[in-house]
């Protein structure tokens, strides 16, 4: 059963936020999910994951919130998209996200 109403499946968000690397080997390159999100969204969390479809320039992909370990979540940023969109590490960026079924 799922928690997502109509209104939710059909707003668009919009974050700003630098393009991070976790320290470890081929660590993920990332953009934080700003906290208002993250408490909008809470509610919806499956397995710690809010399920998204995101969007940079003119690429989108599925995936999801991630947790942080911190109670905070961040959107994991493919290397085909970063490729395409030519967004490289400490860029400042635009990402977009409407929430999905999982």
């Amino acid at each position: 059963m799922s928690n997502l109403t109509p209104l939710l499946t059909k707003k668009k968000f919009a974050i700003s936020g630098k393009v991070e690397l976790f320290p470890q080997k081929k660590g993920w390159h990332y953009v934080r999910v700003p906290k208002k999100y993250t408490n909008e969204t809470k509610h919806l969390l499956d397995r710690g994951l809010v399920a998204i479809t995101a969007k940079v320039g003119s690429s989108s992909w599925k995936t999801s919130f991630l947790p942080m370990g911190d109670g905070t979540h961040f959107i994991a940023l493919p290397v085909k998209v970063r490729n395409k969109e030519k967004v490289e590490l400490n860029d400042s960026i635009k990402l977009s996200f409407v929430l999905r079924e999982r």
